[in-house]
């Protein structure tokens, strides 16, 4: 399990905490899939109402609760927090519950199948509990007033919706973000269903926000590849968690690191290390012709062929 701080206008993850998922206990917390059962209609006899905002959190929801506190211990009040950004795990009001407790906002993924509904707007009757939900929401019910961008790409329709909806399982209102893909040439259509309990989210944030969870891919590739995280051999938990945490460490020291080399405009560690090993090629190349390299390596064409083998453009 690991926590990253995104620095969103620089599109950069920076890893925070890391911790082992014990296998047992993420087994048997881990969010399953909803089977649907032939049951009778309506409500069990005797069933009581529940309080939704009070959740019995699962142990992997502890956990991770757990390690949402040690960021904020760890950042204080150097940068102000207000979102933490999670995969379809916490989709659940037990998700939404654990993140609040926290004093922060949840931005997530519903399943694309969930049952959500528009808020009532219809005559309340004069007796009786106000009615709470209205229509359920299908693609027919959305409006014009829930549209807001539409483009095509590569023969691929890409609808987004906003609206605030109910759903059965959560006490609260949900800011939903509905994204429609539809292929043109065949007519099938997809769609995801990303949701915040901040109701005042603008829908390009809230889309945005939860994209940059994949930069935590890329912290997880320089961990392997170049900081020791697929290397250690050690089993002990103490050391399983020094060694894994100091391999994520390393990440973030390189990312700031990096910026300050003089001379050099880099973006990943695989550019770092492909502009090096090139200079370096490019040394030895000129030594063994018996030329002193110090000549060479102030022209700015050696510069530039030192740049081959880098993944992102250099910046003049």
């Amino acid at each position: 399990m690991n926590l990253s701080l995104f620095d969103v206008g620089a599109s950069q993850s920076y890893p925070l905490v890391m911790e082992q998922i014990i296998r047992q206990d993420a087994q048997e917390s881990a969010p399953k899939a909803v089977v649907a059962k032939n049951n009778k209609k309506g409500r069990p006899k005797g069933s009581k109402n529940k309080n939704r905002e009070a959740v019995k959190l699962s142990a992997f929801q502890t956990q991770l609760q757990g390690c949402i506190r040690q960021a904020l211990n760890l950042i204080g009040d150097t940068v102000p927090l207000k979102y933490f950004v999670y995969d379809g795990a916490l989709g659940n009001t037990g998700g939404v519950q654990m993140v609040r407790q926290t004093g922060l906002h949840v931005i997530s993924k519903l399943r694309h199948d969930s049952e959500l509904y528009l808020p009532f707007s219809g005559e309340q009757k004069s007796r009786g509990k106000p009615r709470k939900y209205g229509d359920r929401l299908t693609l027919d019910k959305l409006t014009e007033a829930h549209f807001r961008k539409e483009e095509i790409e590569d023969g691929i329709k890409t609808r987004i919706y906003q609206v605030q909806v109910w759903h059965k399982k959560f006490p609260e209102l949900l800011n939903v973000v509905i994204i429609v893909k539809t292929n043109l040439s065949t007519g099938k259509t997809a769609k995801a269903l990303l949701f915040s309990n901040d109701l005042t989210l603008t829908y390009d944030k809230l889309k945005a926000y939860y994209q940059l969870r994949f930069q935590i891919e890329f912290n997880f590739r320089d961990a392997k590849q170049h900081w020791g995280l697929e290397d250690f051999m050690t089993v002990k938990e103490t050391k399983v968690r020094n060694a894994a945490n100091f391999s994520m460490f390393m990440v973030t020291l390189s990312k700031l690191l990096a910026p300050e080399i003089k001379g050099l405009k880099v973006d990943s560690m695989l550019d770092l290390k492909a502009i090096f090993r090139t200079r370096k090629y490019a040394v030895l190349i000129i030594k063994s012709l018996g030329i002193k390299s110090e000549q060479f390596l102030m022209d700015d064409l050696i510069f530039q062929a030192s740049q081959f083998g880098r993944i992102h453009q250099a910046v003049s």
